[in-house]
């Protein structure tokens, strides 16, 4: 175990410049948590919405409605939470966490996020090329936060970015139960930076929800996955002895981010 996981952590490592929609396997190809019998993610998400449907009129007026947000504290989080790689993500949670994570400090953890969420995007993609929904923004104009040729060539439904954000704050929720509630709550928030964005509807962000929590349990029997939780685990606890030996548990970014949907928030008060 000792030797793979240095290994893994030097590939890893190593492999983290790599462009932010990079399958994760292209580090360690033989690495996959998913079992060999098929699993068919377009069972179990629900249908794109088309026209005539009322989840369909919803997502165009959320759309809209949330083009308020522009230049707002939370359109700038929406374009920060553009970036998937990994030392970015660990960023984002290591608030949250209550612990400064980087791949440098966790690299068994950061090989277990990034092995699982190549798994769980891998399947979410077979949902968006069956169901091919475009994106909010080519339905209606209005500004994105990130350039549109980053994005115009894939589908709206399910959002791949809130599947990767929910396996991430899935998978650090069960291992820091102490901290789920932030931790949670910032990986609900990074697939809402989707629809502040203007690059994905709230359906898709709905259904990468479901796509990440329905992927990570048919992966929880793998022993591979069991056994790289337990490493990560390990190294999690390392770190929180570390920060309590210099009383630095907790940090200044832990703060729960509100959802764009409660009512201070909610799309029908944007803009006023």
């Amino acid at each position: 175990m000792a030797k793979w996981a240095s290994r893994s952590a030097i590939i890893l490592i190593a492999g983290l410049g790599i462009h932010a929609g990079c399958d994760a396997r292209e580090l360690d190809p033989a690495k996959t948590y998913l079992p060999a019998t098929r699993f068919s993610i377009i069972d179990v998400v629900p249908p794109a919405p088309v026209q005539g449907d009322a989840r369909y009129d919803a997502d165009r007026e959320i759309f809209l409605k949330t083009r308020g947000l522009q230049n707002s504290d939370r359109w700038r989080l929406a374009t920060r939470d553009v970036s998937e790689r990994p030392a970015d993500l660990l960023q984002d949670f290591s608030g949250p966490a209550g612990l400064n994570l980087t791949p440098q400090n966790a690299p068994r953890l950061t090989a277990l996020l990034v092995t699982a969420a190549a798994d769980t995007a891998r399947v979410n993609n077979e949902a968006k090329n069956y169901f091919r929904r475009q994106r909010p923004f080519k339905i209606d104009a209005g500004p994105i936060c990130q350039p549109a040729a980053e994005v115009s060539d894939s589908y709206d439904y399910p959002s791949g970015h809130t599947t990767r954000g929910w396996t991430w704050a899935s998978l650090l929720a069960q291992l820091l139960p102490g901290r789920a509630s932030q931790i949670l709550a910032r990986g609900r928030a990074y697939g809402e930076s989707r629809i502040v964005c203007g690059v994905h509807n709230a359906s898709a962000v709905e259904a990468g929800r479901l796509s990440a929590s329905a992927t990570l349990t048919v992966m929880q029997r793998s022993p591979r996955f069991q056994a790289d939780m337990a490493a990560a685990l390990r190294e999690l606890d390392r770190l929180k002895r570390q920060a309590a030996a210099n009383s630095i548990i907790g940090t200044p970014g832990d703060q729960i981010i509100p959802s764009i949907f409660t009512p201070q928030n909610h799309p029908e008060r944007v803009g006023r």
